[in-house]
């Protein structure tokens, strides 16, 4: 900060006033300003549970439980919020303005892999500030809650737009979402899109990654050369190529991995399934 010159050619007494503004800006810049939340990312290694399909107690040896934002933290490990961030939730469909819905020849666009989730339209700028302007109490929730991170997922969903949204617009709101988590102390997870694994970190600032599959897929390492031992991932027993103690065993699988049941259902529906690595 420097003092004008007009205030300067006017003699001692202009100067000291302009030293004594300077002093107390400062001092009042100083006094405004907080320090930034710290964020901690997942333990290395721990075991994770994922349990979207419904909250239960983990078992002793877990140390990442990842639950829907509409559910409370597990207690006493890492706990990581689900925030599905580029697309409708079942049933929340009607909580979007259509305008921000992703739309071709009158109709909504919707996810062919999960039929009941439209596409969110991340074309402009104007709509990803709106998108974010619903998405970001979302994740205030989460950091009131107790959560340590939050994960966005179908940060990939423009490859199934059909050529309607690009990276460059995902990438756009995922920014804007991550800032928006490092703000209120959260972790922010990258979720599945390996192909885009170093983009999401360098451009939008992930931090860690939460991956289905990707020893089933072989593309754990496009992962892990990103988020080295950050990387948690969830593979299941309908699709598995090998037994997963192969799976465990491979030097290219993260370190923290889990076998659920497809829908992620809790301990007392008979479809169950909860397998660690030894």
């Amino acid at each position: 900060m420097t003092v004008s010159n007009r205030r300067l050619v006017r003699g001692g007494r202009a100067v000291l006033i302009g030293v004594v503004a300077l002093v107390l800006t400062a001092c009042s810049a100083a006094s405004t300003t907080l320090p930034s939340p710290t964020i901690v990312l997942p333990p290395s290694g721990a075991v994770p549970d994922y349990q979207l399909g419904g909250a239960y107690d983990p078992s002793p040896e877990v140390g990442i439980v990842g639950r829907d934002r509409g559910a409370e933290p597990a207690p006493g490990v890492y706990s990581i919020c689900y925030v599905n961030g580029f697309q409708t939730q079942p049933g929340e469909l009607d909580a979007w303005p259509r305008e921000l819905l992703l739309q071709r020849d009158g109709e909504v666009v919707f996810d062919p892999d999960w039929p009941d989730e439209a596409l969110i339209d991340t074309s402009s700028a104007a709509h990803r500030e709106k998108i974010a302007d619903t998405v970001i109490p979302w994740i205030e929730g989460c950091a009131d809650a107790g959560f340590d991170a939050v994960e966005f997922d179908n940060l990939d969903s423009y490859s199934r737009s059909g050529g309607s949204l690009s990276l460059d617009d995902n990438l756009a709101l995922a920014a804007l979402l991550v800032d928006a988590a490092h703000a209120v102390g959260l972790a922010a997870g990258q979720k599945n899109a390996a192909e885009d694994a170093a983009l999401l970190h360098e451009r939008a600032g992930f931090d860690f990654a939460v991956t289905e599959e990707c020893a089933a897929y072989e593309e754990c390492g496009a992962y892990t050369a990103v988020y080295a031992d950050h990387v948690i991932d969830i593979e299941y027993t309908d699709e598995l190529p090998r037994p997963f103690a192969e799976m465990c065993a491979d030097d290219s699988s993260p370190d923290s991995m889990v076998l659920r049941d497809r829908d992620l259902v809790t301990p007392d529906d008979d479809a169950y399934a909860f397998e660690t690595c030894d």
